[in-house]
């Protein structure tokens, strides 16, 4: 399944999920569900669009990989909780304007406020649905820090027994220069050159792992 590499990445940083249970919120079309699953994790894709979860199945069935589907709203959508949890967030897009040169025309202001208050309801429901000792990776396509680090820093004050895992370049390809000064991924589009400009750049993707202690 095609995705950009940036967007591979947020699901390495739960390592060997062979065996463990896993959510992916917002998961549709499937992406990272495919990666999980490929990886052995039992995982539950939870999407509010029904016809998004449709070509997430679509994706299951074609790449022969099996995952529990449930089509609900992650902010009222109640679980036992899960050894690990995957936000991919909604957000702003910013990051993929190499590829949709139309964003800064799309998108506004106000849309910002909206999508960081959504996303801070959405990380509290995903810390809920993260079991003792289990850790919650959060994710967006965004190169705004209200929808990246400021969200991931005022998570942490608020939530006690919450604590960030650093990244390490060995991780995500010996990439170092992906890795931020706390430890969290950072992906910009001008990173991945190559002589080939068809080759080159990355969509600006941010994601932070984080234990709950």
């Amino acid at each position: 399944m095609v995705q950009d590499a940036a967007a591979a990445l947020p699901a390495r940083l739960l390592g060997d999920v062979a065996g463990r249970r896993v959510a992916d919120l917002c998961a549709a079309p499937g992406g990272k569900t495919a990666q999980l699953a490929a990886g052995g994790a039992h995982v539950t894709a939870v999407d509010r669009s029904s016809a998004r979860l449709a070509r997430l199945h679509e994706n299951l069935s074609r790449l022969a990989l099996a995952a529990e589907t449930v089509a609900a709203d992650a902010l009222e959508w109640q679980a036992e909780p899960f050894d690990a949890v995957l936000l991919d967030a909604p957000c702003s897009s910013s990051g993929t304007i190499r590829r949709h040169p139309d964003i800064p025309w799309l998108k506004r202001e106000a849309d910002l406020a909206a999508m960081t208050s959504l996303q801070a309801r959405l990380l509290d429901r995903a810390v809920a649905l993260t079991r003792p000792g289990g850790t919650l990776v959060y994710c967006t396509c965004s190169l705004e820090p209200e929808e990246c680090e400021a969200q991931i820093f005022a998570l942490i004050a608020r939530t006690p027994g919450l604590v960030r895992r650093p990244v390490a370049a060995d991780e995500i390809g010996s990439q170092a220069a992906f890795v931020t000064a706390a430890g969290d991924l950072r992906t910009l589009p001008c990173h991945w050159p190559d002589p080939d400009a068809r080759m080159a750049g990355l969509d600006g993707f941010y994601a932070a792992r984080l234990e709950r202690t």
